[in-house]
């Protein structure tokens, strides 16, 4: 590495001012002083030049702000000095927005408010912004979920001329014509179901079942045809594009669609005729996929099922469609089967759900039920999602397409294997690893399997899932490690992921033998890092939500005493969860009565005095010392 070398890339920021530079060029880190960031913030596209190497790495300074992270950034108000500035919810921010008299739009001291970057001049300790929307006062609901949605870059609302694109399809392509049933393969007498929450608005996926001959089945996966309804380059695509995806935060959903698409047209409501693209699968009761096809279709759901009501009917053993929900089951638990034998792993974790009060406080946190009827949906889409990777992936092997999209789920780096492994060690199993110090997804899968019931099941299931490669999407076929599926792609959900949509067209093409033009392939390739990082912002957005609604319901429950798993260690704190709401706060060592030393081989803290040990997995009795709304944080005390 010579110095005077530069690179453009993000920037990593802290509330210190320190930043961090990372490129897959480089093999380290750059520090960035905060003298040395020259006004870059958090995320920032930035070119910066490497000036020198110490002990700990190398250091650099930013050279040029290529282009901005965000427009908007969402902060609360601060205008009890003569002065007006805005904190920034981001833990990464380290300096103040100042806000000049005549930008403040009459906010007041402790609100929440949406501003923008005017400018930041080099003789200034603060960045100059304006105050652009008014959210409302700081730890009022709809303020704080609004502001997570915009810390995000997600929208709310959407533009006038997409809302108006989208009546405008309703008008001109809403009904089911002749042609549609000319050119579709008519359902409409086939025994159709959907399964999905209670809550649910939007119903994108659909089961049909036909029994062909004795043992043999014609399973119909039929997805919402959303890209019948949004072309390629349109307002509406456009706007599909820049969302990437369907944000579900505790107490709302911000579409990837405008309602008229995603809750109307598109979504597979009961007891109406609908677009669908269906993957026709020929299955035996034994799970063993016989033939499959693909085919733009016209369905008419039969029955709107929630989970619970669909496994209400399987347990009472009759029913409405007892006979169809029944050999669906039956079918998926063979594939459920086959796919554990294959080595798929199974990463089932608790999930929990909120109840609010009207003011959309969380007055109770409870469990999700796993139930069968989530597993017998989850499976179908499993098998549609494979089936269509093979199809496209032998379309582009026979030069008949000229590309597809694949999910891919890469082998977990070396690295952290050996620290999942000394983990697994320290909690007294072993690891099955192969020469190479890695571990099969079969192996894996195996081994989970075998801490059914036991205290340390949740805990190295989270570690696991926390060691693997990230899934995300490429025009490359690697594979699905996790799923041990050769082939894998996202067809299933097109109303809440843009993927899905453009795997749509792309098997749409394969089909009717057609070729993509050279705009839609430049297009397609250039998407993948724009999706995967909306991914990652829609997954942030609502984990964000779910941490303040915990310290939110938390904040009613300070000095309460609660039994607890210990989660997490560190050589400044111990993490535990809740048991029972799965509410995750840190108890700083400094608190406990002795002076505790942190050992990373053994994944522990042990009293110098005491000997007292904690470890990961332990059960633990602990008491709410604080709940901080504005940092999203939880400090427990053990008891």
């Amino acid at each position: 590495m010579n110095n005077e070398e530069t690179h453009t890339g993000q920037i990593s920021t802290n509330s210190k001012g320190f930043g961090f530079f990372r490129s897959p060029e480089l093999e380290n880190d750059i520090f960035i002083s905060p003298s040395d960031l020259n006004q870059a913030l958090n995320g920032d596209t930035v070119t910066i030049k490497i000036t020198g190497k110490t002990d700990e790495g190398p250091f650099g300074v930013v050279t040029d702000i290529i282009r901005r992270a965000r427009t908007k950034y969402v902060g609360v108000v601060d205008s009890q000095s003569s002065a007006c500035f805005v904190m920034l919810d981001d833990k990464k921010a380290y300096a103040d927005f100042y806000i000049p008299q005549n930008e403040q739009k009459n906010a007041q001291h402790g609100d929440k408010v949406v501003l923008e970057l005017i400018e930041w001049k080099k003789e200034s300790k603060n960045p100059m912004g304006k105050i652009v929307e008014i959210l409302g006062k700081k730890g009022d609901n709809d303020a704080e979920m609004r502001a997570i949605v915009i810390e995000g870059g997600f929208e709310g609302e959407f533009p006038p001329e997409v809302e108006a694109e989208a009546r405008k399809i309703k008008d001109e392509r809403g009904a089911i014509t002749e042609k549609d049933v000319a050119l579709r393969e008519d359902f409409r007498r086939v025994t159709t179901l959907t399964i999905d929450p209670e809550t649910a608005k939007d119903f994108d996926d659909a089961l049909s079942l036909a029994e062909i001959s004795i043992g043999v089945y014609e399973v119909g996966v039929h997805i919402a045809d959303v890209s019948h309804f949004v072309d390629f380059g349109s307002t509406l695509d456009k706007e599909a594009y820049e969302r990437g995806f369907s944000v579900y935060l505790v107490d709302r959903t911000i579409p990837m669609l405008p309602e008229i698409l995603s809750n109307d047209l598109c979504s597979l409501n009961p007891h109406e005729d609908k677009h669908a693209f269906s993957a026709i699968i020929t299955i035996t009761e034994d799970g063993e996929v016989k033939d499959r096809r693909f085919t733009k279709s016209i369905i008419h759901s039969d029955k709107r099922f929630s989970y619970e009501a669909a496994q209400k009917t399987l347990n009472a053993g009759s029913g409405e469609y007892f006979k169809e929900l029944q050999t669906l089951n039956q079918i998926a638990k063979k594939l459920v089967e086959k796919n554990r034998k294959a080595g798929s792993i199974e990463f089932e974790t608790d999930e929990v759900t909120f109840e609010l009060d009207v003011q959309g406080r969380p007055v109770r946190i409870v469990r999700k039920e796993r139930l069968d009827t989530h597993k017998l949906v989850e499976e179908f889409m499993l098998l549609a999602n494979r089936e269509v990777a093979k199809r496209m992936s032998t379309a582009v092997e026979d030069d008949k397409a000229d590309l597809s999209l694949y999910r891919v789920h890469d082998v977990p780096p070396i690295e952290r294997i050996e620290s999942y492994s000394t983990l697994v060690k320290a909690l007294g199993h072993t690891l099955p690893l192969t020469e190479e110090g890695s571990v099969t997804s079969k192996d894996l899968g195996a081994f989970l399997a075998t801490l059914d019931g036991k205290a340390e099941e949740s805990l190295l299931k989270t570690a696991a899932i926390r060691s693997m490669s990230k899934a995300t999407y490429s025009t490359q076929n690697i594979g699905h490690y996790g799923l041990a599926f050769a082939y894998y792609t996202h067809f299933t959900s097109p109303i809440r992921r843009y993927a899905d949509l453009v795997i749509h067209r792309l098997l749409y093409k394969v089909l009717k033998s057609d070729t993509i033009t050279s705009k839609e392939a430049d297009f397609y390739f250039d998407m993948i890092p724009h999706i995967t990082e909306r991914e990652s912002a829609a997954v942030e957005a609502e984990r964000t939500s779910v941490k303040y609604k915990h310290v939110e319901f938390m904040l009613t429950h300070v000095g309460e005493t609660f039994e607890g798993t210990v989660t997490g260690i560190s050589e400044w704190g111990i993490y535990v969860e809740e048991n029972e709401t799965k509410a995750e706060g840190m108890v700083s060592l400094r608190s406990l009565d002795d002076h505790f030393t942190f050992e990373r081989e053994s994944y522990r803290v042990i009293g110098e005095k005491t000997k007292k040990v904690y470890r990961l997995g332990d059960p633990v009795t602990f008491k709410v010392a604080r709940a901080d709304l504005d940092k999203k944080q939880l400090d427990y005390e053990i008891v």
